[in-house]
């Protein structure tokens, strides 16, 4: 059998199918809320687009200016059908054309996106070779299959281990944070992602013909896949990553005990007492509430520390979770994305030390660009009177419910 006949049957299994991968317009529309604002028409490239189904939600939803890149032109000409049937054909461009290769300059667009498509390339690739793509504060959008248990079963890493090297979500995190990038969300795809992909194609391969050429092995493959992930599938699943590249303004980095005395004046200039200076204090020679490795400092090209952020240990209901406060930036470097930096810098360690809850009481038209939303939507609640749109939680790892409850912060704060 030749490699064209298994190539011809393995796609006509495919043909036709509204989805190459799992996924479902919930999930891009998830993904898209935590890519932040976006211009009024931004630029989208869809990398690996197959026929299309996030190309046009994009174009449909966000108003976006999508070109659709696929190396299989019968893909493109399925996305150009669908695009022209639903008014779209001006806001979808299609180019037949290697994703691995993007030939388009460099800051061409406003948002990058990838739903099943980066293992073709692999995800460290993905994220080096499409960086320069995106445009200054542009956002990357891609989604990963990867182990979602620490030890796989002997029959899951031997099926994987023929196909891609599946990472947990920790070496995934932890390699687009050493790419450079800031992690704005990660959400882990449900199962019903997979039964928009799988129950298709699983009908398609019932009704294909055996004896067509190349259709034994194609089915047999499709087949394995299926069984594959209907005795495995709580073993590993599709998860997807908002990431947008660190400002180059700003070097983030973690606090060292040199910097405690600059620290301490940062907080002392940016509040209008020393009691935030003293919360630093009193937070460091309290063992139960320091998180080592989770405060941070931002500085200027010459070394010149602005910034400061902390994330402490904090309870609720009983259940740990963990503190973001103070954030403070030095009044001559203010408003110039030095706050904003060390706060993602200290979110991306917070997630590389597996918090999963992260809270704060600030302001609420500043910390929903980071992901919180109010806490009380989790059911959590401060012991203490404030507003409730300025007590926020942002869940780091999208993973499911969280602890409810009463906050309950260490001694320090007075509360």
């Amino acid at each position: 059998m030749s490699d064209n006949a298994l190539y011809t049957a393995f796609f006509a299994l495919h043909h036709g199918l509204p989805r190459q991968g799992p996924g479902s317009d919930s999930t891009t529309r998830r993904l898209l809320s935590l890519a932040g604002p976006l211009p009024e028409r931004p630029r989208v490239l869809d990398l690996g687009c197959g026929p299309g189904r996030s190309a046009l939600l994009l174009a449909a939803e966000a108003g976006a200016e999508v070109t659709a890149v696929d190396l299989h032109e019968p893909f493109l000409d399925e996305l150009r059908q669908a695009a022209d049937a639903r008014g779209l054909g001006d806001w979808v461009r299609t180019l037949h054309a290697d994703m691995g290769a993007p030939p388009f300059p460099d800051g061409s667009f406003d948002l990058v996106w990838a739903e099943s498509s980066a293992y073709a390339l692999g995800f460290d690739t993905a994220l080096r070779e499409w960086r320069r793509l995106l445009s200054p504060g542009g956002t990357l959008v891609l989604t990963e299959c990867e182990w979602t248990v620490d030890e796989p079963s002997q029959e899951a890493r031997a099926f994987w281990d023929r196909h891609y090297a599946l990472r947990t979500t920790a070496a995934n995190t932890a390699a687009a944070i050493e790419g450079g990038y800031h992690v704005l969300g990660v959400v882990p795809q449900p199962e019903s992602d997979w039964d928009e992909y799988y129950g298709p194609l699983a009908e398609r391969a019932d009704a294909a013909d055996p004896a067509a050429p190349g259709m034994a092995e194609a089915l047999a493959a499709t087949r394995e896949e299926l069984a594959v992930r209907r005795d495995h599938g709580g073993e590993y699943g599709y998860t997807g990553y908002v990431l947008r590249p660190a400002d180059p303004r700003w070097h983030t980095r973690e606090e060292t005990a040199a910097d405690i005395p600059r620290v301490r004046e940062i907080n002392a200039a940016a509040f209008a007492t020393e009691e935030e200076a003293a919360l630093v204090d009193a937070l460091r020679a309290d063992s139960g509430a320091w998180l080592p490795g989770l405060s941070y400092v931002a500085e200027t090209a010459d070394g010149t520390v602005a910034a400061y952020a902390l994330v402490t240990r904090c309870h609720v209901g009983g259940a740990p979770a963990a503190a973001l406060a103070p954030v403070a930036v030095d009044p001559a470097y203010q408003r110039r994305g030095a706050g904003e930096a060390v706060v993602r810098a200290v979110l991306d360690a917070a997630r590389l030390h597996r918090e999963r809850l992260v809270l704060v009481l600030g302001h609420p038209e500043y910390y929903p660009r980071f992901g919180f939303a109010r806490a009380s939507e989790y059911g959590i609640r401060p012991g203490f009177e404030v507003p409730d749109e300025a007590m926020m939680a942002l869940v780091l790892d999208g993973s499911g419910p969280v602890s409810r409850g009463m906050i309950h912060y260490p001694a320090a704060f007075g509360v």
